[in-house]
Order: structure tokens, then sequence, then C-alpha cells
């Protein structure tokens, strides 16, 4: 029990060694500054406003990829371009108006299955650089001032990833999610290096490249990818890239490139989607075929494991990821069209409670002792954070319909739905 607390007490340190060039106010990344739902630095919410003031709103194509944000800018991507909507089209706005600065069409538009259409891989700002990466597996970078690409890579053509689409034949189309309906997990910055998803079975599952020039520092595993996005920490005493793949997860050597330790984790679908949370030499995943699982990586000589410290199969968590407040995990947890927001212990992996009424996704954020969640159809939840059974504060109505993962600053909201996105002031906030 000791060793679980003190576990649980060094997630902050774990998820703060994930390394990008971060101010006070930004919002550079996937699921926030830290990959982890977790609101750091802000004024609590006692209730939400039943009409937020809008700072502004603006028009944009379809797609579920986050904003992200740097400074006075922000970052989203959708579909567009000529001939209309053939492109992935990424545009740079100004975070006090929503005007836009530039934009690019930078690659093919994928052909996604499911849950509408439209990009849905987040971008990463890094310092003076953006980095981006598309459904058919083009991943570039590009300078945050004029949106010009510095370099790229492509899945197809360097690595042997071919792109099948929802309609390929190929047998090989059946081993991956990613390759049928869209390379959708996010890479991940840390020091010098950025790890990109390949999902290369010949030439590498995970691929690690210098974040200036592009050159490949190293290529790991033989894995189809799935949709998870990658996460970084220090496990055992080295530093790791963590990838949920298509059919295990992994954990592999940040600086060397070595698969140190593998799980095999199979589903029919190959879709997983949650982000691992990574919290002290702990790791845990889920999947609708699953469940819940938290894994202990330790090291016995030059030999990593990973071994199951509990499996909770009744929390089959779909397309979402879970948040880690004060011990307690909270998210949506049951697959299907109707799905129970859901607290898990960390600590034993047993269910608290459950709630009913959700709809088939939710994002879900932590703000102090309570949780943002956003259900996609865009209604949002001010949620106590206890244990002891669902305690919802109020609710209001930001956007319609989305499956983005919203954004969260100087206590002002930042949501997309299928036409729109709207910064939305939840309490007296100054504008950004």
């Amino acid at each position: 029990m000791h060793q679980i607390m003190r576990l649980t007490c060094l997630a902050a340190v774990s998820l703060a060694a994930i390394s990008t060039n971060l101010s006070a106010a930004d919002w550079p990344q996937w699921r926030g500054p830290q990959r982890d739902g977790v609101i750091r630095g802000e004024k609590p919410l006692d209730k939400l406003p039943s009409a937020p003031r809008k700072i502004w709103e603006i028009p944009a194509g379809s797609g579920h990829s986050a904003v992200v944000i740097s400074g006075n800018r922000f970052v989203y991507i959708d579909q567009g371009g000529e001939p209309a909507g053939t492109k992935e089209v990424v545009h740079l706005c100004d975070l006090a108006t929503g005007k836009e600065l530039w934009k690019n069409a930078y690659a093919e538009m994928a052909d996604y299955y499911n849950y509408g259409t439209g990009p849905r891989t987040t971008p990463v700002i890094d310092g003076d650089r953006l980095y981006v990466q598309s459904g058919r597996g083009e991943f570039q970078c590009l300078k945050l001032a004029d949106g010009k690409k510095i370099w790229s890579v492509n899945f197809e053509k360097d690595y042997g990833a071919n792109y099948f689409g929802n309609k390929g034949s190929d047998p090989a189309a059946k081993e991956t999610a990613a390759r049928r309906h869209g390379n959708n997990g996010a890479p991940v910055i840390d020091g010098s290096r950025v790890f990109v998803p390949v999902g290369s079975p010949e030439k590498g599952t995970l691929v690690a490249f210098d974040k200036l020039t592009g050159k490949e520092l190293w290529h790991a595993g033989s894995d189809n990818t799935a949709y998870s996005s990658l996460m970084v920490g220090t496990l055992a005493g080295t530093r790791q890239v963590v990838h949920f793949t298509a059919d295990a997860l992994m954990g592999v050597d940040a600086e060397k490139g070595k698969v140190l330790w593998r799980v095999p984790i199979k589903t029919g679908a190959k879709r997983h989607t949650f982000t691992p949370l990574i919290v002290g030499d702990t790791v845990t995943i889920a999947s609708q075929t699953v469940g819940l699982i938290r894994y202990q990586i330790a090291k016995a000589g030059a030999a990593f494991t990973a071994t199951p410290m509990w499996e909770n199969k009744e929390t089959k968590v779909n397309i979402s990821s879970m948040v880690l407040v004060n011990g307690k995990l909270y998210g949506i947890g049951a697959g299907g069209n109707k799905t129970d927001f859901t607290c898990v212990d960390f600590a034993t992996g047993k269910t608290l409670w459950t709630h009913p009424g959700f709809a088939d996704y939710a994002s879900t954020l932590a703000l102090g002792d309570k949780l943002l969640a956003l259900n996609s159809d865009g209604e949002l939840h001010l949620i106590a954070a206890d244990p002891t059974a669902y305690k919802e504060i109020s609710r209001m109505q930001p956007c319609g319909k989305t499956y983005s993962f919203p954004a969260y600053l100087n206590g002002v909201l930042y949501v997309r739905d299928e036409k729109t996105i709207r910064a939305l002031a939840m309490g007296e906030a100054p504008l950004p």
C-alpha cells in the first residue's frame, strides 16, 4: 500500500517531465500542457454560467482535431481546400479575436469512417514550430509564423505504411485501424526529439526524429498503430515512450529506441484510443474489449517487466480517456450508444460508482476538485470529483455535436463542433 501511495504522489513529477517549450499561458498539445486532461493554475468554478460571454465565434470546416494555443495565437485543422473538401487545412489565428493569420492546405484528406468526417489528429506547438499529422500519414514541421514547411515525412512513401482507406481490399488492412480509418494518434515532443506513431510493421511502429531537422534517430517495433496518442515518462529509472498500438502496449527507450517491454492486448477492431496514463512506475490503459488495466513497470538487471497491478473488466472505455483526481479515475466507462460516467479507485481498480445518461463520448477535464465533461451532444457538465457519488453541479450547452477535446486557458473554454469554434468566458475572465 505504501508503494502505491508513493507512486500516486509521483504523478505530477512524471507528467511534468513531458517537455515542450511552454509558457505560463499555453495549451499546446493533445489534452493540455501535460497531456493528462488536468487544468492547472486556474481559478475554480463554483458553477457554469447559464449564458457564457462569447468572446468570439468563427466558422470551421469539419474535423475533430483539437484547438491548441501558444501565447496570443491558436491553431486548428479542418477539412477544406480545393477541390472543395479534399484537403486537410491547418489554420493559425489570433487568440483575442479569432481572426485568421494564415492557412496551409498541407495534405490530402483521408477516407474517414464513422463519427463524421474531417481531420482528427491534434497538432503540437513547440516554440516557433508547429507539427501536424494527417490521416493519410503526412507528417510536417511548419514555421509557426507563416505556415511554411521546414521538413516532412510520409508514412507510406518513406516507411511503407500504406494507407488503405475504408474500401481497401488488401488483407493487411484488417490488421490496422489507423491505416484504414486515419492516423489519429497524436505525436509527442520530448527534449530535442519528436516521436511519431508511423505504424509500419516493416520499418517501425514508432519513429523518433530530430525535431529541428527531421533526421531519423531510430525506429522501433513491428506493430500496426491504433488511435491512441503517445506519452513520455520515466519508468523504472529509464526515459520511455509509451505506445498503445493496435496489438499491444509497449515501452521504448526514448534515447536508444530499444523496445524495453511489450504486453499483447488484442481487440477485434484494433482501435485502441485511450491515452496511456503514466503515474510513477505504472501505466494505465483501457479498451472496450479488455477493460481498464494498470501495469507496474519494473527492472531486474537489464530486463524490464510489465505486470498487471489490477484489472477492471467492467470499465470498458471505448473512444475516450479518463482523468486522475485525488487518487480516483473519472470518465466515460462503458462502450455503446449510451454510456455511463464512472469513478474508479486508482489504487485498487474498484468501480466506486457509475452514472447513466451520457452519450457515446465525453471529453473529461479536471479543474481543482471538479470535473468538466463535454458530452458528444455538445452539453457541458460541471461535476464534483467526489468518490462517494455522482454529483452534478450545473450544466450548459456551449456547442453542437462534437468529438473534439476542448481547451481551457485563463478562464476561457475553447470548443469546437461540426461548424464553428467558440471562445467562451466561464467566469469574469478578461479578454485573452
